[in-house]
């Protein structure tokens, strides 16, 4: 089966095209080069699995393991990262060429290379800048940053931070009002694009969190925390930003009417009573009017659902192993799901990228562009904004080396001809 990267451009309605009237254009040309310190680069950090090692020294051990984790026996999890291996590339020797180029366009605005930040929940808890720092880094690095719900720093700040495009991803946490009044901010402040995940009808069973105890970290007494105090201890540079920080933060972009903003508590009741379905598609459109994108699609079936109900976008997700384990790995279900879109929307791929080769296949069979997650965050929890920024530097010189290697100009010309694998090859 070919899966090639000829999705065009999908067909939208004029007005969202363009996404929100207020959302600034990512000008092309150049993009300033943001150098990561020395203490970050060769031969201390090397790759994606360096910069985990340096989060694993940073942060608490409940901290970490929420980072790190998945859901139940975290198969999924593990899959998410081992599927790459069953792609094999197919390069074209004695191809000169000087340069490639790796820029690409997803939801109408150009990015530097095919990269996303995801959405990622609790930043300001893994890095008191959190939000702030990612999106820095991003608009630094000419590609675009999604902010989660669960998120400590407004929606405003946020996207004052970043030059580059930024997104929302909605969880309707809060109830409609709340949500409503969410979208309507982040549309205002120039927002280019909504993300609605659709795969927490319940939140998947963390064993890491549980055992460790992220829930007494959140919301738990005082008494409750003082398990933590050996960890805390070991840990004085996380425990002194989170102290300056204020402890745990609240979520600025919740606010229930007549209460403020939501308390960062464990947040998996929340979920359960905040389960998206393809009705609410219907006032999510209504009230969003630019580029709308259903995270958390495994087959071509909801694919095909999401575009009936006005998404313009899709995320091939399964929420980095951390919901249904056993669930299908994201690059083995992306085929499936491209086929079945044809054409009509831009689909995206989240879940286990670790190195540019693994972006790099993941374009051949089909993607768009892929959104990034734990390979940003070991970044910034072990050094922040420079911490991300060298994690993009690693997966973007790896996506140019893939395609010099490759013989192949542009991220524009890669298809399934340049992969072998049992689930989407020539």
């Amino acid at each position: 089966m070919e899966a090639g990267h000829s999705q065009g451009h999908p067909a939208v309605p004029p007005e969202a095209r363009d996404g929100p009237q207020s959302a600034p254009r990512t000008p092309a040309g150049p993009v300033a080069t943001v150098r990561s310190p020395p203490s970050l680069r060769s031969p201390h950090v090397i790759n994606i699995d360096d910069l985990r090692r340096r989060a694993r020294r940073r942060l608490p051990r409940v901290v970490f393991n929420y980072v790190d984790g998945g859901a139940d026996d975290e198969v999924t999890l593990r899959e998410n990262c081992r599927v790459f291996q069953d792609v094999t590339f197919r390069p074209r020797q004695a191809v000169a060429m000087s340069s490639v180029d790796l820029r690409t366009r997803v939801l109408g605005t150009e990015l530097a290379f095919p990269a996303l930040l995801a959405p990622i929940g609790y930043l300001r808890l893994i890095h008191p800048r959190g939000e702030l720092d990612a999106a820095r880094a991003a608009g630094a690095a000419g590609i675009g940053f999604i902010q989660s719900t669960i998120s400590g720093h407004a929606l405003e700040k946020t996207r004052e931070a970043s030059t580059g495009p930024v997104g929302y991803q909605l969880y309707l946490v809060g109830g409609r009002a709340a949500s409503e009044a969410a979208i309507e901010r982040a549309r205002v402040a120039g927002f280019s694009a909504l993300y609605v995940t659709i795969d927490t009808p319940v939140a998947g069973l963390r064993e890491r969190d549980f055992r460790g105890g992220m829930r007494e970290l959140l919301g738990g007494s005082f008494a409750s925390k003082l398990r933590f105090l050996p960890q805390f201890v070991v840990r004085p540079r996380w425990v002194a930003g989170f102290l300056r920080d204020g402890g745990v933060p609240r979520l600025e972009n919740v606010v229930i009417p007549g209460e403020g903003p939501m308390q960062l508590i464990d947040v998996v009741g929340a979920l359960a009573r905040s389960r998206v379905t393809w009705d609410d598609f219907r006032w999510i459109r209504q009230a969003w009017p630019g580029p709308l994108v259903a995270k958390g699609v495994l087959t071509g079936d909801d694919a095909r659902r999401a575009i009936d109900h006005g998404a313009t976008g899709i995320v091939v997700s399964n929420h980095g192993g951390r919901q249904l384990d056993g669930a299908s790995a994201t690059l083995r279900a992306l085929p499936e799901v491209v086929a079945a879109v044809a054409g009509q929307a831009e689909v995206l791929m989240d879940g286990g990228i670790r190195r540019g080769s693994d972006i790099v296949k993941a374009i051949c069979l089909g993607a768009r562009a892929v959104l990034v997650g734990r390979a940003y965050v070991y970044g910034l929890a072990a050094a922040g904004q420079t911490g991300v920024t060298r994690a993009l530097e690693i997966l973007r010189t790896d996506v140019e080396r893939t395609l010099k290697l490759l013989g192949c100009p542009s991220i524009a010309a890669l298809d399934g001809s340049y992969v072998d694998g049992p689930f989407g090859s020539r």
